[in-house]
């Protein structure tokens, strides 16, 4: 790695520490799932961005937990290229069970300009997803070891997939998150939680910020409210993606079913999207 790169790494890996240590403050990091779409929230003024294995995969025409470590290195690569904003990167499991594969996908995202990454605590590809709680603070602790012994700042984000994976027990979330902390983890998230009181309580159990994913009942609360509460950082997951993606399906389907053009009054202006990405960069 040349002194330029390691200097942007640095400065990249600063920025996104901070973001998450401004008290009574919460950030959306949003998840873009192409060049394009990162270029224009990075327009849009927001302070980092986070991949999505989901808008990844429905991008390339395949499901959600499908593409190998080869492919999400190289989308986390062609993000972190397309703006100067920190980028954290999705990295599912790691991309096998064993701890020293996770600490490896840690160390590929960072040589592709990741700043941040997360690590689960599934295997969605077995019937039984959710590793072992040792087993899984293992894979944590390695996974924190590797982005330790990188020459610039690298978030760890650990999540606890309790409430994704068949196992919707807060108290065993709450452990589990406890453990990733003590093993090192940065930011701890735990995608899924069912209500207010269940983001309380996640909060309250840990001395790390926390991440939520809006979408749930702490996905009807918005940014300032969710802030209240004490979460630092929001993620939208796949939704913009789907929500792209439903928009296109609508249209498509008013053209095939109906035989009109009705979806084209809330087309984005040609005029408009291409002076945005004149400007995007």
């Amino acid at each position: 790695m040349d002194e330029a790169t390691r200097s942007a790494l640095q400065q990249k890996g600063e920025a996104l520490r901070a973001l998450h240590g401004r008290e009574g403050v919460a950030f959306v990091i949003p998840n873009p799932w192409d060049i394009g779409t990162a270029r224009l929230l990075a327009s849009l003024g927001f302070e980092a961005l986070a991949t999505t294995s989901a808008g990844c995969a429905f991008s390339l025409g395949v499901v959600d937990n499908r593409i190998d470590r080869d492919t999400a290195i190289a989308h986390v690569r062609a993000l972190a290229d397309a703006t100067a904003l920190p980028l954290s990167a999705d990295l599912e499991n790691g991309f096998g069970d064993d701890p020293e594969t996770a600490a490896d996908t840690i160390r590929r995202a960072a040589a592709a300009g990741a700043v941040g990454g997360s690590i689960e605590d599934t295997n969605t590809r077995n019937a039984r997803p959710q590793y072992e709680f040792a087993h899984a603070v293992e894979r944590v602790r390695a996974a924190a070891e590797a982005a330790r012994s990188l020459d610039f700042p690298f978030t760890l984000t650990a999540r606890a997939e309790n409430f994704l994976a068949g196992n919707p027990d807060l108290r065993d979330t709450i452990r589990r998150l406890q453990a990733y902390q003590d093993a090192g983890a940065d930011v701890l998230y735990a995608p899924g939680l069912p209500t207010r009181e269940a983001v309380v309580e996640v909060v309250r159990s840990v001395d790390r910020p926390v991440n939520v994913l809006m979408g749930s009942p702490a996905l009807r609360m918005n940014v300032a409210e969710l802030a209240a509460l004490g979460v630092r950082r929001i993620s939208v997951g796949s939704a913009l993606s789907r929500a792209a993606l439903g928009a296109f399906l609508r249209a498509a389907r008013e053209i095939r079913e109906n035989g009109s053009f009705g979806f084209g009054a809330e087309a984005v202006g040609y005029a408009e999207i291409n002076a945005m990405f004149a400007q995007a960069r």
